[in-house]
């Protein structure tokens, strides 16, 4: 999704050391815009988010998080304020490193392999061509909703997406 956002307002990600992730700026809609992509395992990302949020003095409200989510077909893209990890275990780390769990998701559907055993390497593994279509069309829907986001029309992006 980052990647996507960067590509449409051609921009580009730069080392971070201070948060080891790759990191862009932007300005949109009057606000200015890191787009962080941690280099750390996805269970560790809560390290790079809390050091950007801290060093920019950027509030968890202010945070929007995209990932991947077991528990949506391929394809869906929700928006969610707040809530539980519901076991995903960056969503977890993130929640913890801020000390709140009242940041907003961008959740996009990758499926279930059906099988609970077969998880860790059902979302390690390259999706299916047809999967990997319907992701990107669900990465767009959400990307086109960043203006409304950004300016607090949360309501609306729901009714869009949902």
């Amino acid at each position: 999704m980052l990647d996507e956002i960067a590509r449409r307002h051609q921009i580009s990600f730069s080392s971070d050391a201070r948060s080891q992730s790759l990191l862009a700026q932007m300005e949109l809609e009057g606000e200015r815009i890191f787009l962080l992509k941690p280099m750390l395992y996805m269970n560790r990302s809560g390290g790079p988010v809390s050091a950007l949020a801290n060093f920019y003095k950027i509030s968890v409200g202010q945070i929007l998080v995209a990932h991947d989510e077991l528990d949506f077909d391929p394809g869906v893209v929700k928006l969610k304020i707040g809530g539980g990890h519901g076991g995903h275990n960056g969503l977890r780390d993130i929640a913890a490193k801020l000390g709140s769990l009242e940041f907003t998701r961008v959740r996009l559907g990758i499926g279930h392999p059906g099988n609970r055993d077969e998880v860790v390497n059902y979302v390690l593994d390259r999706p299916s061509v047809s999967d990997r279509n319907l992701l990107l069309g669900a990465i767009e829907k959400g990307v086109d909703q960043l203006p409304q986001i950004l300016s607090g029309r949360l309501q609306e992006v729901m009714n869009v997406l949902h």
